[in-house]
């Protein structure tokens, strides 16, 4: 099995990667772009996601392969890393990105004219306040000043950041409690944190329609989200700690394939069929992407080079898209009626292709520097 180091790879915080599960992240990432979009033909138009309607599941796969790498990458490392250079290490790796997301979403926010949903002018102390928060990443709880989207976003700059703030109580929790779990108690937990999940989503208990939960901090999408990190993360776990590679070619596009196949599925009609269809995903398809995933490895130079841009990108990718999103459906909603998907398509190219290629420039020029030297300022090998 192949495993490359990518240019993410290269710093102290990290063995090398599976290359085809980083080329993976990529893939979702832009994925989760484009039911962004779609998204925003609903929310302006007022109708329902009527294409890649699944395409918020992709934060549950992040979550998985969360769980999958991190146990891979730290399990049998504790003896000489400690609580305090892991959490150190996590930091360096998630932080600056998280910064320039805020920093971007302060600066797409006034461009757009520091107006709420609904109109109201908000001050520029409140958008300077909410993005100081949001750089230190402390949650807004909703209807306070510094709320200034007002739709209840705990990160009202940068909405995607919610899943961030459970991934780091992810972490928090591997650190000082899950990664000390024998095999068989992981999987019992995983269990227990499953059937949870699925009573969650099969009983619409977010009222939703669906999953998507965790956004915003009321009690409902509180705990919604936290489960629904915590079972893909310890699912992930549990598939690293007992991981036997299968053999299987062209592993990367059969993947690909399935995940965009997984999304693109529309809303099912029915009491508990969404539900039940999301538990299937998460439960059953999405381990099975990730095991294939980590079996599989690149026989040719563009495979290989795809997988390691697509890695590279996708956490940038994922964490500056969204402040360019509001800007689209701030631009669909200044139109006297909701444009067609193909009078909008010349600015979905202009964003898809901007996104891609700011996230490249910032990996470039701030992320991986500032990370190499905060690595080399902070983290002391033992």
């Amino acid at each position: 099995m192949n495993r490359k180091q990518s240019t993410s790879a290269v710093f102290s915080d990290s063995k090398p990667h599976y290359e085809l599960l980083d080329g993976l992240r990529g893939v979702a990432a832009l994925l989760v772009i484009w039911y962004h979009v779609w998204e925003g033909f609903a929310f302006v138009g007022g109708g329902i996601i009527e294409n890649f309607n699944h395409g918020y599941l992709a934060v549950d796969f992040f979550f998985m392969l969360s769980g999958f790498v991190i146990s891979y990458a730290y399990d049998d490392r504790w003896h000489k890393m400690g609580l305090k250079n892991f959490f150190k290490r996590r930091l360096i790796r998630l932080h600056p990105m998280l910064i320039m997301g805020a920093i971007i979403g302060a600066i797409t926010f006034i461009l757009q004219g520091s107006t709420q949903w609904d109109g109201t002018q908000v001050s520029f102390s409140w958008v300077m306040i909410a993005m100081l928060l949001a750089m230190f990443f402390i949650p807004a709880v909703p209807n306070v000043g510094y709320e200034v989207r007002g739709n209840g976003e705990m990160f009202p700059l940068n909405g995607p950041s919610w899943s961030l703030f459970f991934e780091y109580i992810g972490n928090i929790l591997y650190a000082l409690i899950i990664r000390r779990l024998s095999n068989k108690a992981l999987k019992i937990l995983s269990a227990l944190l499953g059937i949870a999940l699925a009573y969650f989503a099969v009983m619409d208990l977010a009222g939703y329609g669906s999953i998507g939960v965790g956004w915003t901090l009321d009690k409902v999408n509180f705990f919604g989200g936290l489960i629904r990190m915590l079972f893909p993360f310890t699912l992930g776990m549990v598939l690293a700690r007992n991981f036997k590679p299968v053999k299987i070619n062209g592993a990367f596009w059969l993947c690909s394939a399935i995940l965009v196949v997984l999304f693109a599925v529309p809303y099912l009609e029915g009491k508990y069929a969404n539900g039940i269809y999301e538990i299937f995903c998460i439960a059953c398809a999405f381990p099975i992407i990730v095991w294939l995933g980590a079996s599989g490895s690149t026989n040719d130079k563009i495979s290989s080079n795809i997988c390691s841009f697509l890695g590279n990108i996708s956490y940038p990718v994922y964490i500056i898209h969204y402040p360019f999103m509001y800007l689209f459906y701030a631009w669909m909603m200044s139109k006297p009626q909701c444009p067609s998907f193909g009078e909008a398509l010349p600015i979905v190219v202009i964003l898809i292709v901007g996104v891609i290629l700011l996230a490249h420039f910032l990996l470039k020029i701030y992320d991986e520097p500032v990370r190499k030297y905060l690595s080399k300022r902070f983290l002391h090998t033992k």
